[in-house]
């Protein structure tokens, strides 16, 4: 299954909007403007939480922890490296691999590729399009797509 995910460009506060292969809306993000770190809430079409993504406050590498239900599920650690950028999944048994600079990436499991993501150029604000295995990954996929775009939005701002 495909999602897509598009950033809202004329925003005080970070806004994705995420579209299944039919055009229907499935998810939108909300960041919030006032914190000291990000952070994001997912919501379902219904006006629901279902997930929230926040960044570590005093961490020296970018860290972001993703929740579910009120559980850390997982988080998105950048390590450190000199040419180019990796990323590590803690909590989880998925890994990713790829160009996460050129937003062109895959997680995998041990058995198998959860997720490929690629960004779309020439658009206005970020696009990407999320090719997700299976329907059970789908919001776990969206969240760590999201933790590391706003990681490499971090350091694009330094």
């Amino acid at each position: 299954m495909k999602l897509y995910l598009k950033q809202k460009v004329f925003s005080w506060r970070d806004r994705f909007s995420v579209k299944d292969e039919q055009g229907n809306d499935r998810y939108f993000v909300e960041g919030e403007i006032l914190s000291w770190c990000k952070k994001l809430h997912v919501y379902d079409m219904n006006g629901r939480e279902v997930a929230f993504i926040r960044e570590k406050v005093l961490s020296w590498l970018p860290r972001y922890f993703v929740e579910i239900e009120g559980q850390v599920v997982c988080e998105i650690v950048k390590e450190l490296t000199f040419f180019k950028q990796k990323y590590r999944i803690e909590g989880i048994q998925w890994r990713l691999d790829g160009d996460v600079w050129a937003h062109e990436y895959c997680l995998y499991d041990n058995r198998r590729q959860v997720m490929q993501l690629s960004k779309k150029w020439f658009t206005w604000g970020d696009s990407y399009e999320l090719n997700i295995s299976q329907l059970q990954d789908e919001l776990l996929c969206l969240c760590v797509a999201l933790a590391v775009d706003c990681a490499i939005a971090k350091q694009s701002n330094r």
